[in-house]
């Protein structure tokens, strides 16, 4: 099982990145998908996640401003970020997992299996 994150990098306050999230060794249509940050001094937070249903969930703080989706037939999903903020930046990581079913629950790194390496994203003029 491996998952490699891409797209982070240095932009503006404003800017946009997207984020993807690149899976193998399991069937990716099988696994809810999560997208987890982790700031330095801070816990792991989870950003957002789209469940194996299609169902989605934002954190409040990203509301209207990112969007995930997943697409099954190329084992990949991705985090569009717009209007970004200095505070979103973090370490970017996305993690996959059979368990949960509900907001609380997906939106928790403790609930998920498997995750990438993460990617770094740094807003800062």
């Amino acid at each position: 099982v491996q998952l490699v994150e891409s797209g982070g990098g240095l932009v503006q306050p404003g800017g946009s990145l997207r984020l993807s999230c690149a899976t193998s060794g399991f069937t990716l249509e099988h696994y809810n998908i999560g997208w987890f940050r982790q700031a330095p001094g801070k816990e792991r937070e989870g950003v957002s996640c789209v469940s194996r249903g299609g169902v989605i969930y934002y954190e409040d703080s990203v509301k209207g401003r990112f969007t995930i989706a997943r697409d099954n037939g190329k084992n990949t999903a991705y985090l569009q970020m717009n209007s970004l903020l200095p505070e979103d930046t973090a370490v970017y990581y996305c993690a996959a997992t059979q368990r949960g079913s509900v907001w609380f629950q997906l939106l928790r790194p403790a609930t998920y299996d498997y995750w990438g390496q993460g990617t770094q994203v740094t807003v800062s003029s």
